[in-house]
């Protein structure tokens, strides 16, 4: 089930709570974060985990599905063999790609 943002904003706040004390770098001397500082780290996991949710799927495709040189060069095997259909390799890869990174429900 989907977690919502507030609930990763809570998980986030504890993991943050179990790192401190974090620090910034501010005219060459180290100090602790403000307030705002960590209000913003845990923020800015939350919602990174929100999108990782909600996009990491499509940046896995992305990636697997390798370049679009390779599919081409796919494609045209698959048509030169007449197997533009489920048998093709092009679409073989393109499913496992898929099936391995499943769209968020």
């Amino acid at each position: 089930m989907a977690k919502t943002i507030a609930q990763f904003r809570t998980e986030s706040a504890s993991e943050i709570e179990s790192e401190k004390p974090l620090y910034a770098q501010v005219n060459n001397e180290r100090r602790e974060f403000t307030k705002a500082e960590y209000d913003q780290a845990i923020e800015d996991r939350a919602q990174y985990k929100l999108d990782e949710q909600d996009n990491g799927y499509a940046r896995a495709r992305l990636e697997a599905y390798g370049g679009w040189n390779a599919q081409l060069d796919k494609l045209w095997h698959d048509i030169d063999s007449s197997k533009l259909d489920k048998t093709g390799e092009w679409y073989k890869a393109v499913k496992k790609v898929k099936d391995d990174n499943p769209k968020p429900s």
